[in-house]
């Protein structure tokens, strides 16, 4: 083989170009449709209200009160909870100490004479019939 003919087996570029061509094609398509499927799918997830993350904290006075606090999280309509409390028939639940229950905000159940009655924190979707229970204490 001489050096010419080496030169010209090197400079052929005809069939090369449109593979490549192709093949880059096939992988930005394939790319482009990954992208926006993920997006898609993505949004999906996120049409429906989300449950809200929040801290409560629970200070019994060892008698009869019991006071709730938010203690960070996110902040929550004051509407959308409910205090329950199961196995105590004599308790008062008192409202929130403001409309919107964000962290420092807090809440009284007196009367509170069971041991072992459970108050539980609820939220409630105010779209739908979607509940959640953001927190549980069992009186002592």
């Amino acid at each position: 083989m001489n050096l010419e003919t080496l030169k010209q087996l090197f400079a052929e570029e005809r069939a090369v170009s449109p593979v490549i061509g192709v093949i880059l094609m096939v992988a930005i398509t394939v790319i482009l449709a990954a992208v926006i499927g993920t997006f898609v799918l993505g949004m999906g997830d996120e049409i429906g209200t989300r449950t809200p993350q929040a801290s409560f904290g629970f200070d019994y006075d060892g008698s009869s009160t019991l006071t709730i606090t938010h203690n960070g999280g996110d902040s929550i309509a004051d509407g959308e909870l409910t205090t329950k409390v199961t196995g105590d028939s004599t308790h008062s639940v008192g409202s929130w100490s403001s409309s919107t229950v964000s962290a420092g905000v807090s809440q009284d159940v007196s009367n509170l004479d069971s041991s072992g009655a459970v108050v539980r924190i609820v939220w409630e979707n105010p779209d739908s019939d979607e509940t959640a229970v953001l927190a549980t204490y069992t009186v002592p």
